[in-house]
Order: structure tokens, then C-alpha cells, then sequence
């Protein structure tokens, strides 16, 4: 299980580019390098401290979970409305609204509060994902009672000042103007726009297009902080050097007064049938060192019961080091520094993809290559390889709880996607549970490459020819202007 905590945001806004929803895929983000499979044999249970479960007097949910190996504490306050929640037109404003909370809070501008923040040892970071926005406090359990109410003005009083929304709006079209230099990025931003189409808010990343970021006012910010950041939309995480007892007086405090009143609307969106033929669209990036390829198909939502089945059949054919894809592209044939799949479970159903970036000169090449992994998982996987598969997941899976942050990103999961509360225990013996049957199954209803979207970013004097030469499918040129409209 990889945890869906929206990716965070420094103070100095020096991870904003790791906020960006078109990021380039690689296989480090997706699984660690397991070069070395662990051998079959018993896995041992995971023993994961109890959450207490807790309600301030304005019924904002708390849950806390004691860690006392170090005297740190992690807050996080999940608001449940992201990207999703966009209103049409204006793809990306829950996005800059949580950018722009840190930006000014209470009474201190943006830089008295990184200021408080650094004096402090603490950091206080603000994001948003397509399923949630984040506030998350990281503080020394002895320095709380200081840093606790900046996090409470954070999230209860920003006050979007019109100088740092400029500001914050140039760095922010900056990195959008990037992504037209960026192949791996372009092919990101291309696949998803044509799996899921223009209108559809999972067509557009979730920072949003150029256009719609110059035209963003103050006044659309508060809009949708004032009608998503509400109490009663809201989720309170405590992991650390606490007890129930001293923190829950302290949460009060900070939190315990806020209201709003009214319902919180979560716009449904329209499902999106898996295409139903092979489909090539290139994208030209002249003098490209790689191709970037990108391909795959509508995936599943999060709450899907075959999880655990697809969690391990991603393992086996790009979520590892020693996946089918990898020890292929890299390994066997070296056409790519590393080559990998996803399956992004959103609250709705989000993509699948294989990706890699790959030698200009082999992109037909890898193209077949990677057609051949898809389609060969269809057939029964060999008993030893469906065993190192689910050890890998198992294996893995104590390591996602081992600090702070780490324990209070899988909480994240649990509250974002309205999992049960025993996930955690069931998980491992789930994973072990899967068969090779279960594998066949999923692998007939999303490893179908002749039904596959296929993007590649790269030099198109040097791909077109060739790719059409191959006759994989349909052949469409689209421009970058076009895909980041």
C-alpha cells in the first residue's frame, strides 16, 4: 500500500514542483529498489499502535496514535476537498488556495510566519491532491504548545494577501512553462488529457492550465476556502510524543471554536469508459535525448475490492526493481535507465500507466517490449514469481510506518478513502491471499495493450516514421499548446 497523503508544501515554496500533477514518472516514486527478491517463507504480523478516536466540542473527528521512540509530533489537518472539487473553469483553485495559506495567517504576513515557524525547529507545510488539501505541522513535542496555534491561523485565517498571490501566481506559471521543456512531463500531461478528455477535471493536473492560473483572483480563493475548509469537512491527525489526555485540551483550544455553517458539496464526476483500440499520439520535443512513453488505460477507484490482487500484479509488472518492465527495458535490452506502472487510485477511478523513458534510436523497439510484458501477464504467472511478488508487498509494507510522518500519511489513507481501521492488520495476510487466478483475472481487464492509449514525447523527425513503419495503431501528432490549453 502506498500512501495518498496530497504531497506537501514547504514555507519557502521550494517543493512546489513536486506539487505539480504532471509529474514525470520514475521508478524510485513508485517502489523501492528491490534488487534482491526476499525468499518465500512466513511474513511476520504487523503490530500497529491503536488509534484513539476522539471529537472536539465542534465535532471536528481527532484520531491519535502514540509514538514515543522520539520526542516529535506530526499534525495534520485533512481538509476532504481537492482538485476534484474545482469548479468548472477553474481547474487548479483548491490547488493555489492551499498554496496560499501559509501566505499570511492571523496577524503575520508570510514571512513573520516562516519566521515564528523556523524559530521553533518546526516546519509547517500546506498541499493539495485531487482527493484532499493538507495543513501539516511537524514540531518538536516540547515546543507544540508555541506551534500549534500558527497551524490553527493557518488553516482558520488566511488571509490571501494580493501581493503574495502575484507572487505566488509567477512561480506558479513559471512551473507550468516548464512542463513544454519537459518531455517526460509533456507525455504526462498528454496522456492524461486524452484518457480522460478536456472537460473531465482528471483531463488537467491538478494545478491547472496558464490561462486559468492568470485569471485566478483573491476573490476565487476565498471562495473555495470558504465553502470546503469546514470543520464538518474536515479530519484532525495526531501521531507522536503525545497522550490522549495532555494534546486533546490543546486541539480544543486551537480548533475547537471553528464553524461554519452548512453543507460541503462534492461534485460527482462522470465516469469514463476504458478506450477500446490501440491509439498512438505523439508529441514533438525536437532535439529530445529520450522518448518519453506513456500508456495504459482507465483504472480502478480506491475503494476497489481487488486492491490487494492489483497491488501485487503492479508489483509484478513495474512496481519493483525487478519487475517484468524493468528487468526487460533496463536489464536484458538497456534501452531505458528504468521503466515501471502505476495503478492511481483516486476516490474516483483514476489511470493506469507503464512508463519510461527510452533511447531515441530503440523507440519502436521498446514499444514492442513493452506491448509484450503487458499482454504476457495475461497468461498464469509461474508459482515462484507470484510468491516473490506478494513477499515483496509484505515485506515492504512495516517500513511505511516508521516514523511519524510515515504513520500519519497511512492514517491519511484510512480517512481520505474511507477505509476500515483494520486495513493495516489485514493487509499482509490479504497480499498472501491473492492467487494466481486473481492475477489472470484483473491482468484480462487491464493488461489489454491492443486497447491501450499510447503516448510518446520525443524528436518527431526521428519516432514518426518509424512508429507509423510499425503500424501499432492509429498515428495522431498533437501539439504542446494544444494538450496545456
Amino acid at each position: 500500500m502506498r500512501s495518498h497523503l496530497p504531497v506537501r508544501r514547504s514555507p519557502r515554496r521550494l517543493a512546489f514542483v513536486a506539487a505539480l500533477a504532471l509529474l514525470p514518472f520514475t521508478i524510485a516514486a513508485q517502489a523501492p529498489d528491490r534488487s534482491k527478491p526476499p525468499a518465500a517463507g512466513p511474513v511476520p504480523s504487523l503490530k500497529v499502535p491503536p488509534i484513539e478516536k476522539r471529537a472536539l466540542s465542534n465535532g471536528l473527528p481527532v484520531w491519535i496514535v502514540e509514538m514515543h521512540e522520539v520526542p516529535v509530533v506530526d499534525v495534520t489537518m485533512i481538509v476532504k476537498s481537492g482538485a476534484t472539487a474545482d469548479p468548472a473553469g477553474k481547474y487548479g483553485v483548491a490547488s493555489f488556495t492551499a498554496a496560499m495559506l501559509d501566505e499570511g495567517a492571523g496577524t503575520r504576513d508570510a514571512l513573520a510566519l516562516a519566521d515564528a515557524i523556523d524559530f521553533l525547529g518546526a516546519t509547517l507545510t500546506t498541499g493539495s491532491g485531487f482527493d484532499a488539501s493538507t495543513v501539516r505541522l511537524h514540531s518538536l513535542a516540547s515546543k507544540l504548545d508555541a506551534a500549534l496555534p500558527i497551524m490553527a491561523d493557518v488553516v482558520r485565517r488566511p488571509t490571501f494577501p494580493q501581493a503574495d498571490m502575484d507572487r505566488l501566481r509567477t512561480e506558479r506559471l513559471t512551473t507550468l512553462l516548464q512542463v513544454r521543456d519537459n518531455p517526460q512531463q509533456l507525455a504526462a500531461a498528454a496522456y492524461a488529457r486524452i484518457l480522460f478528455g478536456e472537460q473531465h477535471r482528471y483531463g488537467t493536473g491538478a494545478t491547472g492550465t496558464e490561462s486559468v492560473n492568470k485569471a485566478m483572483t483573491v476573490a476565487d480563493l476565498r471562495q473555495f476556502y470558504t465553502s470546503h475548509y469546514r470543520p464538518q469537512n474536515a479530519h484532525l491527525l495526531v501521531v507522536g510524543d503525545v497522550t490522549v489526555a495532555s494534546i486533546l485540551p490543546k486541539l480544543e483550544r486551537a480548533f475547537g471554536t471553528w464553524t461554519v455553517a452548512g453543507p460541503v458539496a462534492h461534485p460527482a464526476l462522470p465516469a469514463v469508459p476504458a478506450p477500446t483500440s490501440r491509439r498512438i499520439f505523439l508529441v514533438d520535443k525536437a532535439g529530445a535525448a529520450q522518448s518519453q512513453i506513456r500508456m495504459g488505460t482507465v483504472g480502478v477507484a480506491r475503494s476497489t475490492p481487488d486492491y490487494h490482487a492489483l497491488d501485487v500484479l503492479n508489483t509484478l509488472l513495474g512496481g519493483s526493481f525487478t519487475s517484468r518492465l524493468n528487468m526487460n527495458l533496463r536489464e536484458e535490452h538497456g534501452y531505458s535507465y528504468g521503466a515501471g506502472s502505476r495503478f492511481d487510485m483516486r476516490v474516483n477511478a483514476g489511470p493506469f500507466f507503464a512508463a519510461a523513458g527510452v533511447q531515441t534510436d530503440k523507440t519502436v523497439e521498446s514499444l514492442t517490449e513493452f506491448f509484450k510484458e503487458v499482454d504476457g501477464l495475461r497468461a498464469p504467472v509461474p508459482d515462484d514469481e507470484l510468491s516473490r511478488g506478494k513477499n515483496l508487498e509484505a515485506l515492504s509494507f512495516p517500513g511505511t510506518f516508521e516514523t511519524t510522518g510515515d504513520m500519519a500519511g497511512q492514517l491519511a489513507d484510512l480517512v481520505i478513502y474511507n477505509l476500515p481501521e483494520t486495513f493495516f492488520n489485514d493487509y499482509v495476510p490479504k497480499i498472501q491471499a491473492v492467487t494466481a487466478a486473481d492475477l489472470q483475472r484483473n491482468a484480462n481487464r487491464f493488461l489489454q495493450s491492443q486497447a491501450f492509449v499510447v503516448v510518446v514525447a520525443g524528436d518527431l523527425a526521428k519516432i514518426e516514421k518509424p512508429i507509423r513503419d510499425a503500424n501499432f495503431g492509429v498515428v495522431t501528432v498533437l501539439k504542446a499548446d494544444d494538450l496545456l490549453k
